[in-house]
């Protein structure tokens, strides 16, 4: 057991590290979490979440989710929320994958009509949606070009024909963050992403199959507003990535910028310099801010680009228009992501730096920037589990204000890659996988291996946690049965 000495339960999912636990904490730090994920956390978890609660500005707690694991600067799974005026940016909170994030599209299908073609789904998929690491996509741009897809992410994708005015609407934001000023983006970013639009990547990232199952649905009114219907084994797809090499070069860029202003500049002292920040009002971290969007609207419109590709292959297979076939968005969450948005801060309504990392926004019923069909549900929450065990879609509840309306994001490692590298062997799982009914094409046989199901939490003690704790609710369990993995 990692757990500190220091660590307080304050109720069954909420535990708290008080500001006397580190010198220099300004605000406590809180995990949500069971008494049984607690005990799983990694020793880097309390280090990590600790040294956040140090940051200037930063405003009531410093968070970590049920999924939290050992990060850079945050931990995976990391919260805070800073005053724009007296905090700070960190790209730490953030993330190098910025917008990792997660997306679900429904289908009219049932497994039993999706079964006998299953294989060919996969195969075709892995043939349209390129996977793995320095992958190129399909679409042809230069580097202006690509300057004004990270300027208009979605209605980038809208102009150009790879989506719909709906999905824009049932995408986060609109599929944009305004602000986003390519002049703040460097050219090595450009060189990484301009011929990566369309594309999964590797590590986590994967687009899967899934079925719902009539008793892995746990609220049926909510479901029904979200899309899932009565007809039994109905199959919808989940994909999850973000904006690959062009995220990690803007991240690492401004990285290098803020270490070398940080403390000469402007006199901010750190306790770990994984957590390299700059006052949020000053040029260089209004540059970040702006990059950061680039990078934010270049994720947008990489899964846009893919749900296209996937509309095609299911077309075409199933000799239907995506209309036809019932190919209509649930939701796109973003992770990695810092945020301005209004928040209730000792009674009064306050404009927040709201960093996410590892974490993923869950408005509840009535907050702005709902679509109008989510207004009375709250958000569609997309929280993605092992490919070996399931997946679940949830809503962000009115109860969720303590921690900026934020949930977990996955099931969260409890092995590091090389760890799991060194305990599964791929090609032997892929075997196994399709034995138990999920078809599995992957890139990289070594790259399976560290998404093996046992290098995971178990993603429904996650989604439990955060129903408890009142920042989530679980609304339908979703089962794998095919996978693309980078």
């Amino acid at each position: 057991m990692n757990v500190p000495a220091a660590l307080k339960r304050i109720s069954e999912t909420i535990w708290e590290l008080p500001v006397s636990h580190k010198e220099g904490m300004l605000v406590p730090a809180r995990i949500v979490a069971s008494e049984k994920l607690i005990n799983q956390m990694d020793a880097g978890v309390f280090e990590q979440v600790s040294n956040v609660a140090t940051l200037p500005g930063i405003q009531r707690y410093a968070y970590c989710m049920p999924d939290g694991h050992w990060g850079y600067g945050f931990p995976i799974g990391g919260v805070a929320a800073m005053d724009p005026g007296s905090g700070v940016i960190s790209p730490g909170g953030i993330g190098f994958d910025i917008n990792c994030g997660m997306r679900l599209v429904l289908t009219n299908l049932t497994a039993e009509q999706v079964q006998p073609k299953l294989h060919q789904l996969i195969d075709r998929l892995f043939e349209r949606i390129p996977t793995g690491v320095g992958c190129h996509g399909f679409i042809k741009m230069k580097g202006d070009d690509f300057r004004s897809v990270v300027q208009h992410g979605s209605r980038w994708c809208l102009k150009n024909g790879f989506a719909s005015q709906e999905d824009l609407d049932m995408t986060e934001e609109g599929g944009c963050f305004p602000g986003a000023d390519a002049s703040h983006i460097s050219q090595k970013a450009v060189e990484r992403g301009y011929n990566q639009l369309g594309t999964l990547g590797s590590g986590n990232h994967y687009c899967e199959i899934q079925v719902v199952q009539p008793h892995n649905i746990m609220d049926r009114e909510l479901a029904d507003a979200f899309g899932l219907t009565t007809v039994p084994n109905q199959v919808v797809i989940m994909f999850h990535c973000g904006s690959r090499g062009f995220g990690h070069q803007v991240a690492t860029d401004y990285l290098k910028l803020f270490l070398s202003v940080m403390e000469r500049k402007y006199g901010i002292k750190i306790v770990d310099r994984e957590l390299a920040c700059a006052p949020f009002h000053s040029p260089e971290g209004q540059a970040y801010f702006s990059a950061m969007k680039c990078a934010v609207n270049m994720a947008f419109a990489n899964r846009q680009v893919i749900l296209h590709r996937i509309r095609e292959v299911f077309s075409d297979l199933f000799h239907a228009s995506p209309d036809e076939l019932g190919l209509r968005m649930v939701y796109d969450v973003a992770h990695n992501t810092a945020k301005l948005e209004r928040h209730l801060v000792n009674g009064s309504r306050k404009e927040l730096l709201v960093h996410r990392k590892g974490s993923t926004r869950a408005f509840g019923p009535g907050l702005p920037g709902l679509p109008e069909c989510y207004q009375k549900t709250g958000q569609p929450v997309i929280i993605g589990g092992s490919m070996e065990t399931g997946s679940y879609l949830l809503a962000g509840m009115s109860t969720g204000g303590d921690a900026w309306f934020t949930t977990a994001h996955g099931s969260g490692r409890t092995m590091s890659r090389h760890e799991a590298k060194k305990s599964f062997r791929g090609d032997k799982l892929q075997r196994d996988m399709e034995q138990r009914g999920i078809y599995v094409r992957t890139d990289s046989f070594g790259g399976l291996a560290e998404e093996a199901g046992a290098a995971y939490k178990n993603i429904d003690d996650v989604v439990e946690a955060t129903e408890l704790a009142g920042l989530s609710k679980r609304v339908a369990r979703l089962v794998p049965i095919g996978n693309i993995k980078g």
